[in-house]
């Protein structure tokens, strides 16, 4: 089987964020064929068109990490029932100067948890609105709102309830099914 190369960003730039946390779960649960690296972004400027000109190495760092992926999944919290502004202002990074849009063809998962009942719902729906105008193609289904609860994750990073495990490893499942087809119709250049 081919594996494939999954950039991650996590939404939140808390060290101990819960969706950090969530995302170093769910790697335990993917399918061998998904090997995950996070692509950081906290040391990204605001971003301004001022900077089209020359773009920092930063931003070309970033950039590159996208484009060198195979496939991108987004772990973020919800911040005022949206997207974080760190996470949002990364994007806008990747997806700049005008015609050089990282994200274009790339497939794209969404997942998060939070406290709250509804998990991430919101901010995963406006996420989704952005990466669907930049043109990265997204697994709609299933959608995975988490909402965390304490105990939720052991200490040694697993998930302590058996059917929210098998939840998160079908999700995997169900992304690599997702790149493995994308890639069919839309071949990464090598």
């Amino acid at each position: 089987m081919t594996t494939y190369n999954v950039g991650y960003l996590i939404g939140s730039l808390a060290k101990h964020s819960i969706n950090r946390q969530l995302a170093q779960a769910l790697f335990k649960l993917a399918p061998r064929e998904l090997k995950f690296h996070e692509i950081p972004y906290k040391d990204l400027p605001l971003y301004s068109y001022d900077y089209d000109e020359s773009y920092p190495e930063v931003a070309t760092a970033f950039k590159k990490a996208i484009e060198g992926s195979d496939a991108v999944l987004f772990v973020t919290p919800e911040y005022n029932r949206s997207i974080p502004g760190g996470l949002k202002n990364a994007i806008d990074w990747a997806s700049r100067p005008w015609g050089t849009n990282s994200f274009a063809n790339i497939p794209s998962g969404v997942i998060g948890t939070s406290p709250g009942a509804i998990g991430t719902a919101v901010a995963q729906q406006q996420l989704r609105s952005v990466l669907g105008f930049l043109n990265s193609p997204q697994m709609n289904a299933p959608e995975a709102y988490i909402q965390f609860k304490p105990g939720m994750i052991s200490e040694s990073g697993e998930i302590n309830d058996p059917a929210t495990a098998e939840f998160l490893g079908n999700y995997l499942s169900e992304f690599h099914q997702f790149i493995a087809r994308v890639l069919t119709v839309l071949p990464r250049n090598a």
